[in-house]
């Protein structure tokens, strides 16, 4: 059985609990482990990751990175992960489970040179890279093995170290025959996992597992295939593709694949973008106004952030809301042209709450741009109905160019610590 040392790289042909060459314990063994070309990359903890990187003095803190005592929790490192602290969870529910924590303001700036310097790395083993953030990404390197003299996990384990060596950063690895399995893995054994799932194996891995395990099952929709006596991969092989597809629409019909280990989507690298979005699922359900406009300012900013960063501009903003009984609620407004900037979406979003003729409490809010075009359309109009539209556009530039050059804390809008 093939065994792969993630420390020195030595692969040899039987399983042993250390490397024979560097004695490490940090071992992966499996039968198809040479024979497995499907990848998915995801960052252990990135944001808090980042921020103890940049900051030695944090490396054995407890890290939240997140809002001020009235935010939320963007994510926080494992240390904090142990004391039951989790992502969306209201800062100061965080801070009575995790008291002597340090919270650090999110700095999107060094998150994304951070991802860039993590896809360069990638663009070396394969062309075939399909972002899904900042963060996370999957890999086909199919036909890689020749060019680069050794098979896919013996590089995916060299991109990890690499990772860890030079950019003080780590990712856990999952390798599989396809995207719905390889995303899967990835996900087993963090922090500094490497996971496979191979073909022979596939049935019984997952058929114990929860519905929930499957990618875009969420709480409704789970709360749904519960109602119809299914709550595990066993119970979902029990049905018709025909019954499930009448029941659960086109839905039914990729549950039906997915159940079996089905999945042929491609790693697409050039799939088009067709919207920037960001969203937060509450911890506890509120209609606190003052959280809910906070939550829509930094996620307008987050959007912004990420739409500057592909150079990328939007012409419709929509505001998704989900209430605590699971009713989802979606406005859109299309503005007169794109835009990338924080204000302008924020304005946009805020006015759609106020008109969304639904009241809280909430349990998830979100804000994306669709309909986009390249950045150089972006904000060309001038509003003739807002004098001030104008200043405050040269303000957030102005911004911008004082955080890249001085850091993400060097101006903080005061509506982003609600």
């Amino acid at each position: 059985m093939p065994s792969l040392c993630r420390d020195c790289l030595t692969l040899t042909d039987s399983p042993a609990s250390r490397c024979p060459a560097c004695r490490s314990p940090r071992m992966v063994a499996h039968a198809e482990l040479t024979g497995l070309s499907i990848a998915h990359m995801d960052c252990d903890a990135f944001y808090a990751s980042v921020e103890k990187r940049d900051n030695p003095s944090l490396r054995d803190q407890p890290v939240i990175v997140g809002g001020g005592s009235r935010g939320v929790v963007s994510t926080c490192c494992y240390i904090a992960r142990i004391k039951g602290v989790r992502s969306a969870m209201p800062m100061f529910q965080a801070l009575k489970l995790c008291p002597e924590a340090v919270v650090v303001k999110p700095r999107f700036p060094a998150y994304t040179e951070a991802s860039r310097d993590i896809r360069a790395m990638m663009e070396e083993l394969t062309p075939s890279i399909e972002p899904l953030s900042l963060d996370e990404a999957f890999l086909d390197l199919t036909g890689t093995a020749r060019l680069h003299g050794a098979p896919p996990a013996v590089l995916l384990a060299r991109l990890t170290k690499r990772m860890e060596d030079e950019l003080g950063l780590t990712g856990s690895i999952g390798l599989s025959h396809n995207k719905f399995l390889a995303k899967i893995a990835s996900d087993l054994d963090k922090p500094r996992g490497f996971s496979v799932i191979g073909r022979a194996e596939t049935e019984a891995f997952l058929n114990p597992k929860p519905v929930r395990i499957i990618w875009g099952v969420g709480q409704a929709t789970q709360t749904a295939l519960e109602s119809a006596g299914i709550r595990t991969i066993a119970d979902l092989l029990r049905w018709d593709r025909a019954d499930l597809g009448a029941r659960f629409g086109s839905m039914g019909d990729r549950l039906w694949h997915l159940a079996r280990g089905l999945d042929t989507r491609r790693v697409n690298r050039d799939e088009k973008l067709k919207s920037i979005s960001k969203e937060t699922t509450f911890f506890e359900d509120t209609s606190d106004p003052d959280l809910l406009d906070g939550h829509i300012w930094r996620l307008s900013e987050q959007v912004a952030d990420r739409a500057k960063a592909k150079r990328l501009s939007g012409r419709t903003v929509t505001l998704k809301l989900k209430k605590g009984d699971f009713q989802l609620v979606t406005r859109r407004h299309a503005l007169t042209d794109p835009t990338q900037l924080t204000d302008r979406i924020y304005r946009a979003a805020r006015d759609l709450f106020d008109h969304a003729g639904t009241q809280g409490p909430f349990r998830l809010i979100g804000v994306g741009i669709s309909d986009l075009a390249p950045e150089d359309q972006a904000d060309l109009s001038q509003d003739l109905l807002d004098p001030n539209a104008t200043k405050r556009a040269a303000a957030e530039r102005a911004t911008d160019a004082i955080r890249a050059k001085f850091g993400a804390e060097a101006i903080i809008k005061g509506r982003a610590l609600r």
